[in-house]
């Protein structure tokens, strides 16, 4: 198979593609619960890139490995995910793998870590490609090459003997990228995957990636703490904090109408060329909330400077309030905040 066809129909790139509803994720700890994940839906249509925004324990990478069946055995899973009304929570492992690769896959964010440094790279992605289809060794070996020139590796056919220590971060990503897709899965799960990344190779790697999507109409679950990348590379932007969805809209309307303090706090921290040097950056006071102990209101309440009697006492739903845009909260900034 050559690169000119790797591309996926028209007719396969369009409809839902993924439905998650009232997701829950919880972790027996030391007599304690950790709530990772509460109540989280969405809806992802195919050829579409959704960006999962949150800080660390906001619960944005719990939720998507929760889909991918990758959350250890202490892990209580409740709701519902479907990938083309297919129900992934709760499959068998048999069953999960051959959705696993097939039709989702995921991008890690330390490629040196998901490599095995023993083996050479061509090696790898061979065996990603035979272990989801009945390719022979050479048909398998000649598509994991296109795989590497699909990535754009420089030199593939020199980089298919290296071993992953002789490639950059950079390359080593790409080779990742390879295996998730491996298989022509219709989502990759992208998790941090440029988080360990200068800008520069950051941005290559996010411009590759729309790119294969443009190509295979692949849709894209990018979960990132970076809202610069959202509002950059994604179609729609969901905010999570607490394990809560807390915001959501596309990409467009959220970043020009905020709503929610907490999305506010999260684009004021970033810094700016228009600051004076020196400045100080915003700093939003106090800790994000203990996730084994809940409050009953907003969780964003104790840090939130628009924060009233009600938001402590019962927590917002996440609500559509404009045309395409939910948010969660009682006392909403307002439309020029």
């Amino acid at each position: 198979m050559s690169i000119d066809e790797l591309t996926t129909p028209a007719s396969v790139r369009t409809g839902t593609l993924l439905e998650v509803e009232d997701l829950h994720v919880t972790f027996a700890a030391r007599g304690r619960t950790v709530r990772a994940v509460n109540g989280l839906s969405y809806r992802l249509e195919a050829g579409r890139t959704l960006a999962i925004i949150g800080e660390s324990g906001s619960g944005k990478s719990v939720s998507s490995r929760a889909l991918m069946g990758l959350l250890p055995p202490t892990a209580r899973i409740t709701g519902s995910a479907r990938y083309r009304g297919v129900e992934l929570l709760g499959l068998p492992e048999r069953r999960m793998r051959r959705h696993r690769g097939a039709d989702l896959a995921m991008v890690f964010q330390d490629p040196a870590r998901s490599l095995n440094p023993t083996m050479r790279i061509g090696v790898q992605i061979t065996e990603a490609v035979r272990a989801h289809g009945d390719h022979d060794r050479r048909a398998a070996r000649d598509r994991a090459m296109d795989l590497l020139k699909l990535v754009r590796l420089p030199a593939p056919e020199r980089r298919f003997h290296e071993y992953p220590h002789q490639l950059s971060g950079g390359m080593r990503q790409r080779v990742m990228i390879a295996i998730a897709l491996a298989a022509d899965p219709k989502l990759l799960i992208a998790d941090e995957a440029t988080t360990a990344l200068d800008v520069t190779t950051q941005a290559q790697i996010m411009e590759l990636l729309l790119e294969l999507q443009e190509r295979l109409g692949t849709a894209i679950i990018l979960i990132s703490h970076d809202l610069g990348l959202a509002a950059t590379y994604a179609h729609d932007v969901i905010v999570m904090y607490a394990g809560r969805a807390v915001e959501y809209a596309a990409a467009p309307a959220l970043f020009s109408r905020v709503r929610m303090p907490y999305t506010k706090a999260l684009l004021g921290a970033i810094p700016r060329v228009e600051r004076p040097p020196h400045a100080e950056l915003p700093v939003t006071p106090g800790q994000p909330p203990d996730l084994t102990n809940l409050p009953p209101g907003c969780p964003f309440a104790p840090r939130c400077d628009r924060a009233a009697s009600d938001c402590v006492a019962e927590a917002p739903p996440l609500t559509e309030h404009e045309p395409g845009h939910a948010w969660a909260c009682w006392h909403p900034c307002e439309e020029d905040a």
